[in-house]
């Protein structure tokens, strides 16, 4: 088992039959029609005659909602809509290329290809230069490098982040986002 299971009674929220407390409810029939507002031993007895359950749907409305529906269908339908949402859903990565202010064109151009691969798959892109030793006191190389690696990318890329120094850590910092589609 991974962390991820959860009990069932963690993950499902809905009221059904008894566990209903309010002492009116609207009730709606199975086929999406309105019942009306009733007391809820004549919404039990009403889901009964159907040999259906009593799910509450808007505990927040008054009277809650509730619908006549059968309470292992509608809760694999609604795991079913929840997993699609899932898969539809794209999360925003953040890759992380690092440079030196001394990159060899063959080496500049590898990191180029591969920071316009994750911004073409809509990925941010960290871009570093490190500095190291003496190299700290020309910035400005480090700038003109992140300025022609953005215009290399402006194709793909806009630039979220400005190039800025990062602290005392010896490394310039800017990040790139993908182009919004159009």
């Amino acid at each position: 088992m991974t962390g991820r299971w959860k009990p069932e009674a963690e993950t499902d929220r809905s009221r059904v039959n008894r566990m209903i407390t309010a002492p009116q409810v609207r009730v709606i029939d199975h086929d999406g029609s309105q019942a009306g507002v009733m007391s809820i031993r004549q919404a039990l007895s009403f889901a009964e005659e159907r040999g259906l359950d009593l799910v509450e749907v808007a505990s927040n409305a008054h009277p809650p909602v509730c619908k006549v529906v059968d309470y292992g269908k509608f809760r694999y339908e609604r795991t079913r809509r929840a997993r699609t949402a899932r898969k539809k859903q794209h999360t925003i990565d953040v890759k992380e290329v690092r440079l030196r202010p001394k990159i060899d064109d063959h080496d500049y151009d590898f990191k180029c290809k591969n920071a316009r691969k994750f911004l073409e798959g809509r990925d941010k892109v960290k871009v570093t230069v490190l500095f190291r030793g003496r190299e700290r006191t020309h910035a400005e190389r480090g700038r003109a490098l992140l300025d022609k690696f953005s215009a290399d990318l402006a194709d793909v890329g806009i630039v979220e982040q400005q190039a800025q120094l990062d602290g005392r850590s010896a490394m310039m910092v800017m990040v790139l986002a993908p182009k919004p589609i159009s």
